[in-house]
């Protein structure tokens, strides 16, 4: 295995850990509206994910260096190409993170729905723009080598094509089905009893947009390993929504977090799998223009260091985050907010 191919599923399992971590935390938000219908349900829902949701976001920061210091050239189009769905999707992220932290300050009423409405709103954006922006990537850009350099020849309207389109929609449900099943793990009375509700129905239609998701991307770029990890996530997804009707909250939970992981890595394949030359960047105006791994990586020397670091890095931030967890394992419960609201 070459350093290049080390890294590109290095920065993919960055980035199934940022789905599945804050693709809950998405959830969770999206979810805010249909599980709390009092100031104080709506403050249970929001403090299942209090101790973690800035921790969860970490991961997009290192999955974004990793995926800059490995493949500059995958990262610089990407992101140039992208830049107004990135902007919306960061300006979305701070003003999640800022209305969890102000909602509490002011008096509850106008100022607490305020607030929640842009936790709703700086939820449910990222959660489709991401499913937008992956489907595009395994879908093929319009970029053009000129040069040196690869330049994106579209706009933001190029990449809201039907087939990214439905997967931004995959993303959404499958993260607000995710969260849902979260805040059942971690609360009891009458939320619990709402999210199972909630994770019934979103499950539904979760389940059918994801199987034609998947469908599609099987069709125009099949192979059997992407065949095999969507079969896999969609078993999955079927299970998690099982044991959700009979209230296993804790399996339910970990097969939603399985089917975001055998998505993931489902498109993920689609890259490595379903283009010549192991593409990262595959371009619509033809394959001398696409990005491959040789072509978008860093220098070896650059590769290895960034190995080395890693190996040493990347088990102490595993650890500390399970600990983390463990710490806050314990359910959110009505008695608990009712005491801290005097």
């Amino acid at each position: 295995m070459t350093l290049e191919i080390l890294w590109f599923l290095i920065v993919g399992v960055l980035f199934v850990g940022y789905f599945v971590l804050d693709g809950f935390d998405f959830g969770v938000g999206m979810s805010l509206p249909f599980l709390g219908k009092t100031n104080n349900e709506r403050r249970q829902v929001i403090n299942t994910i209090g101790p973690v949701w800035d921790m969860n976001e970490t991961w997009v920061i290192v999955a974004g260096a990793s995926l800059f210091a490995a493949f500059p050239e995958w990262y610089a189009t990407l992101f140039s190409g992208a830049y107004l769905a990135l902007f919306l999707i960061l300006v979305a992220l701070i003003l999640r993170g800022v209305s969890f932290e102000y909602r509490h300050q002011g008096r509850a009423g106008r100022w607490s729905n305020w607030f929640d409405a842009f936790i709703v709103i700086g939820s449910a954006l990222p959660a489709l723009l991401w499913g937008v922006a992956v489907a595009n990537i395994i879908n093929g850009l319009p970029i053009e080598k000129i040069g040196y350099s690869y330049v994106f020849q579209g706009t933001l309207f190029t990449l809201l094509n039907p087939y990214a389109l439905l997967g931004g929609l995959t993303t959404l449900l499958l993260f607000f089905t995710h969260g849902v099943q979260f805040v059942a793990l971690k609360t009891d009375g009458v939320v619990r009893d709402r999210a199972h509700a909630l994770g019934r129905k979103a499950g539904i239609l979760t389940i059918v947009v994801a199987a034609s998701f998947l469908l599609w991307t099987n069709i125009i770029h099949f192979s059997p390993v992407v065949l095999l990890f969507s079969a896999l996530a969609a078993v999955t997804l079927i299970v998690s929504f099982g044991f959700n009707w009979v209230k296993r909250d804790g399996l339910a939970f970990t097969f939603t977090a399985l089917t975001v992981v055998f998505a993931v890595l489902a498109l993920w394949m689609v890259l490595f799998t379903s283009y010549d030359a192991h593409m990262v960047l595959p371009s619509t105006l033809g394959l001398e223009h696409s990005l491959t791994l040789t072509t978008a990586s860093s220098s070896q020397n650059t590769l290895q260091f960034m190995t080395w670091v890693a190996v040493i890095a990347l088990p102490i931030v595993l650890v500390y985050q399970g600990w983390t967890y463990w710490v806050f394992r314990k359910r959110v419960t009505v008695k608990h907010i009712e005491q801290a609201a005097h």
